[in-house]
């Protein structure tokens, strides 16, 4: 339990992070442009996924599961084998594993397209390489792992015109490679920022990136 004057300094830190995210982190909505290349948003309901990475999975989770349009967002890993993809084994960064999201989406609500926007612009830093702020290390990796042409295509797509117009300050080094698996991680790790909003990591780290969400993008916020 934190005495009073620690969670009012924690609370102050969750501040001037949420500003500093929003004022020169990623920039503003108009920053970032919807994608020249998408697909189309379909004229019926039914479900599709995207899997990304971008350093801790627990910030990856709570912004997606805050879009609409997502059905589900579950904590996992991806690039490696069924057989290393557990927690402790995945943090040595040896296993080729990411920590990653697997997105479930209804596609005549949003697109990939709009799903990657949000995953540029509020999720993650897109420019930072095996790291993710306090995170370091290969699983912290920013990747898109793609499931069809064209899924790649947009990506692929995306990432050069951010890049050609500038959008970051650096060049974008997230890797777009084919999705081979995704094994969910483990029971505790599901729902961890809903579940645990005190904890300072969440308080500073991801609490932010959900209130960029809100800030940036009102019209695909959920307060779900």
């Amino acid at each position: 339990m934190f005495n009073s004057s620690f969670r009012i300094s924690l609370i102050l830190l969750v501040l001037l992070a949420a500003v500093a995210a929003y004022s020169a982190g990623s920039g503003s909505s108009a920053a970032f442009p919807n994608p020249a290349v998408d697909a189309q948003k379909a004229k019926t309901s039914s479900q599709q996924t995207a899997v990304v990475a971008g350093g801790c999975f627990w910030g990856i989770q709570a912004v997606f599961q805050h879009v609409k349009g997502v059905i589900n967002a579950t904590s996992g890993y991806a690039g490696g084998s069924s057989n290393t993809a557990e927690y402790e084994t995945v943090s040595s960064g040896e296993t080729g594993h990411a920590e990653s999201v697997k997105i479930t989406y209804d596609p005549s609500q949003i697109t990939y397209g709009e799903l990657l926007r949000v995953f540029f612009s509020v999720a993650h830093d897109p420019t930072q390489l095996n790291r993710q702020g306090p995170d370091e290390g290969t699983q912290y990796r920013s990747s898109i792992f793609y499931q069809s042409d064209e899924q790649k295509h947009i990506a692929e797509a995306y990432i050069a015109q951010l890049d050609k117009a500038k959008v970051l300050p650096r060049p974008i080094v997230t890797q777009v490679v084919a999705l081979k698996g995704f094994y969910p991680a483990e029971a505790y790790h599901q729902n961890y920022a809903a579940n645990h909003p005190d904890n300072p990591y969440i308080m500073y780290n991801d609490a932010p990136k959900v209130a960029h969400l809100r800030q940036q993008f009102p019209e695909l916020y959920t307060g779900k």
